[in-house]
């Protein structure tokens, strides 16, 4: 009988050893996480942003060049524009709709607009923002409004495209 009790005892010792001797879980390296980005994640950075603010610049550009087509090839096929004193519109043909108008205003009127100096801009991913000011004058230079805007931009295929855009007149 005893060698009966001494076996469960003997297998169960065995069992505990066994798993005392079981490797660890391994350790996970978090320095890497707490390592400033490498200089070419920050030039990256730096070039996404410029290449934010030349959407920005092609925007004023076009927008005073009374292009349509081309300030509206700035703007994702789903973006939203949120201009003052209208309904917002969506999607590639209401952005193209409201610029025509806008534009065929801005043109009777002799109006320009121009990119402030305030410029704030910041990139995440593939996500990136910009606020900034304008103002608009008339043909003699006299400024007939000034206000600020935020737009959004998403990175599709490459390319930034704005994805949301909202401005609205400080007076």
């Amino acid at each position: 009988m005893t060698h009966i009790r001494i076996a469960p005892v003997a297998v169960l010792t065995l069992l505990a050893l066994g798993a005392c001797s079981r490797a660890e879980a391994p350790v996970v390296d978090t320095s890497a996480a707490m390592t400033p980005p490498p200089a070419a994640a920050a030039s990256t950075a730096a070039a996404d942003k410029e290449a934010v603010r030349a959407v920005n610049a092609s925007w004023f550009k076009a927008y005073n060049a009374r292009d349509v087509d081309a300030i509206s090839a700035l703007y994702a096929d789903d973006a939203v524009l949120s201009a003052p004193g209208v309904p917002s519109a969506r999607g590639a043909a209401a952005i193209k709709q409201a610029f025509q108008k806008d534009i065929a205003a801005a043109t009777k009127a002799g109006i320009a607009n121009n990119a402030g100096t305030s410029d704030e801009t910041g990139v995440s991913g593939d996500l990136a923002w910009e606020w900034n000011t304008y103002s608009a004058t008339d043909t003699s230079g006299k400024v007939v409004d000034k206000g600020k805007y935020v737009t959004l931009f998403e990175r599709r295929n490459g390319k930034w495209l704005i994805i949301r855009d909202i401005w609205n007149s400080d007076g």
